[in-house]
């Protein structure tokens, strides 16, 4: 399985400034992950919370395979949910809907990305499908009658 955490205010999309984060809203990204893993045949898991303890027991579970993390404001101070990454050892990918670099000042600087594998910023959904395409290629191997095999 593959988990998607979403952090702080990422539920309020659609409802955040249009300019910054798109036209979807959270259902749409729910949507579109829903058909990946339906397509795919690979199980995800989703998981959203606007409280920084919530994100960290989540992580302890280690009840999966790759992790996407979205930590919103939390990428840029929380050394608690670093430190939760920094034990995982499995593949994750941290990721933001918007360009971090291309925002305020305070955003630029992510205290989780020297413990997680790689980083997309700012290419909206499509960042979670190449996430999860990703994650797909490291720990799954297509068979040739369309069912698939971990690696």
């Amino acid at each position: 399985m593959i988990l998607v955490v979403n952090g702080p205010n990422l539920n309020m999309l659609g409802k955040r400034p249009k300019s910054i984060y798109g036209l979807f809203s959270y259902d749409d990204l729910l949507l579109e992950i829903k058909k990946w893993s339906e397509k795919n045949g690979i199980p995800v898991d989703v998981f959203q919370s606007n409280s920084e303890g919530k994100i960290i027991d989540r992580l302890q579970k280690m009840n999966f395979k790759g992790l996407i993390i979205n930590a919103g404001a939390y990428t840029h101070y929380s050394y608690a949910i670093r430190d939760a990454l920094e034990i995982l050892n499995i593949p994750k990918i941290e990721l933001h809907i918007s360009n971090i670099y291309k925002r305020e000042e305070f955003r630029k600087e992510s205290v989780i990305a020297p413990v997680c594998d790689g980083q997309i910023t700012g290419l909206g959904l499509d960042g979670y499908i190449l996430a999860l395409d990703y994650l797909k290629k490291l720990l799954w191997k297509e068979v040739e009658n369309g069912k698939i095999r971990k690696v």
